[in-house]
């Protein structure tokens, strides 16, 4: 994917968010969506913009780490 694609990707996905916002869904679907979403965003900028798209391995790790950051948040917003 070029950059700029990538670009329009993280662009089209932060409007995404902030429809979700607007929308005002219940609580555990707009934690869901805006963290899906930023997982997406995340994962995009890793393999783009940081090139992790060259090394496997280590995007595979990036994306366990990113997978379990955004599993624990999702456990603290719906906890609280």
């Amino acid at each position: 994917m070029s950059l700029r694609l990538t670009w329009g990707a993280l662009v089209a996905m932060s409007l995404l968010t902030a429809a979700l916002v607007a929308a005002g869904p219940g609580r555990p679907w707009l934690v869901a969506g805006v963290l899906l979403l930023a997982g997406l965003k995340s994962r995009l900028i890793l393999r783009s913009y940081l090139e992790l798209r060259q090394s496997p391995s280590w995007a595979r790790g990036f994306d366990l780490v990113l997978a379990l950051l955004l599993l624990a948040f999702a456990a603290l917003a719906l906890a609280g």
